[in-house]
């Protein structure tokens, strides 16, 4: 008996098949399951701090400060100075906020809601004076750049951090692609506005996601119209093609949405020995008209096509509605025994689908975002909130320490701060004591007349803070007689 065969508008021929019936695949040779770090991430990482700079390398870090005081002087025309040490407690200051999450910045150094450990890392002024000239590039020759690049203000540590991402860590078989909106209204030319979104306007990125650990794998800013793509090309299939460039001929698998999920990428992929798992879009021209149809379908009934290399399944959850899957990774579709009747297409698909989403809420649980003005500093706050993700990954894959990740970002903190705050107290050690400040008021009689009768002072004593006269004073100590005697 003849397999019925039916031909879509694009004219692919598919086959229906009998449920449970092997089809005819070529077996993929199967990636591990499970990911992990690569033999660099495992000779660097050894502590927290270690970790996260993996990501937010130390060149990225001194180019980040270079162009901050470049800026800072150019608008104040002063001497402003940052180092390295005190860039990394800012960012220190911003991943504890994101896990404390106080409404506004005054609020974080506030006597009563505040946090006292910020408050000693860096003062409030100085934290908003750094995020007032925070830059990631040379602005002098950024009109240039713009041209070629609309991502010319933060290009350069944004490419680095990709590159780092990729060199770090080996995803295991199952990678999830789907789209990410970082939630912004500041100005730009590619925001983006979702409906569908918790926060509708944002600037949009694509990420690959390992599915187990919740790494990023890959990441790409969307841009608007890449003038790069072929003609005629689908923008769908370009993105996955690019985030997947990466970690192809390892017998992967890449689960998608019907966004992306088409006929002609599972084959792209297939050449590459990658196959593709996701649902797709009853509109797309490559599909039989048969699978098109919902109005006969039996609630829980299945229907099963092939065509060259990938498999159609058309699953019923209800009446009058279907669910199409697109699977290059299978070789039989089967039903299980539970009252719905699903195949294994559509539960291997339930099972691996939610990698990106997850991905997403754990960054938005502790974000460092915050309202901004600069597109350039909100890809800031992306960078540094899937820097921390990546970073507390790694640390327990490099040694197998397992924390909560609350502890994690609070110790990473701590860890970002120390070499700033052992830098202040070793000035304080240092600096002799500074001379008092002389009252604005009135002159007063001198408190201490160890030396002498009735003499009118004008500064306190910087340790008991009493009134002394120049007599009563120890000038080099700032200090009167009775107190430099004790000491």
């Amino acid at each position: 008996m003849s397999t019925p065969t039916e031909t879509a508008k694009d004219g692919t021929v598919w086959r229906e098949e009998q449920i449970g019936r092997p089809l005819n695949h070529s077996p993929i040779e199967c990636h591990p399951t499970d990911g992990e770090p690569t033999s660099l991430a495992r000779r660097k990482v050894s502590s927290r701090l270690q970790s996260f700079l993996c990501f937010l390398s130390m060149e990225m870090l001194r180019t980040i400060q270079d162009w901050t005081v470049k800026h800072a002087r150019h608008t104040l025309d002063g001497n402003w100075f940052m180092a390295v040490p005190e860039l990394k407690a800012f960012i220190a200051i911003l991943i504890l906020r994101g896990i404390v999450r106080l409404p506004a910045v005054h609020d974080t150094w506030s006597a009563t809601l505040g946090v006292p450990f910020i408050s000693n890392i860096m003062a409030r002024n100085r934290f908003q004076d750094i995020m007032r000239h925070l830059r990631f590039d040379d602005k002098d020759t950024r009109g240039e750049r713009v041209a070629n690049d609309r991502f010319a203000a933060v290009s350069g540590i944004w490419k680095a951090f990709v590159g780092n991402c990729i060199n770090l860590y080996n995803p295991g078989r199952h990678i999830t692609i789907d789209e990410q909106l970082f939630p912004t209204k500041t100005r730009c030319c590619f925001l983006q506005y979702i409906a569908t979104k918790p926060d509708k306007f944002g600037i949009k990125f694509w990420v690959a996601c390992d599915l187990k650990s919740k790494y990023v794998c890959n990441i790409i800013p969307y841009l608007g119209k890449d003038p790069s793509r072929p003609t005629g090309g689908k923008l769908s299939e370009n993105v996955v093609m690019k985030l997947m460039e990466p970690f192809m001929d390892k017998g992967r698998t890449v689960t998608t949405d019907n966004f992306f999920t088409s006929l002609s990428l599972a084959k792209r992929l297939l050449c590459r020995k990658t196959t593709l798992l996701g649902t797709m879009n009853k509109i797309r021209r490559e599909l039989p008209e048969s699978a098109k149809k919902t109005l006969d379908r039996e609630e829980f009934s299945t229907k099963v096509f092939s065509t060259s290399g990938a498999t159609l399944t058309v699953y019923a959850p209800k009446r009058r509605k279907t669910v199409c899957i697109l699977s290059s990774m299978h070789s039989v579709v089967e039903t299980g025994d539970t009252r719905k009747k699903k195949p294994n297409t559509v539960t291997d698909y339930n099972s691996v689908k939610c990698g990106v989403d997850v991905m997403d809420q754990m960054v938005r649980k502790y974000t460092v975002r915050s309202g901004t003005r600069r597109w350039p500093v909100a890809v800031f706050y992306n960078m540094i909130d899937i820097a921390a993700l990546n970073a507390y990954v790694l640390f327990q894959a490099c040694t197998g320490f397992k924390e909560r990740r609350t502890d994690f970002l609070v110790k990473l903190a701590r860890e970002l701060a120390q070499s700033h705050m052992a830098a202040k107290e070793a000035c304080k050690e240092n600096l002799p004591p500074q001379p008092p400040t002389p009252d604005t008021g009135k002159r007063v009689s001198c408190q201490v007349k160890c030396c002498c009768k009735s003499n009118r002072a004008t500064q306190r004593c910087v340790s008991c803070n009493r009134f002394t006269c120049g007599k009563c004073r120890k000038e080099m100590l700032w200090q009167c007689q009775v107190c430099s005697d004790i000491l």
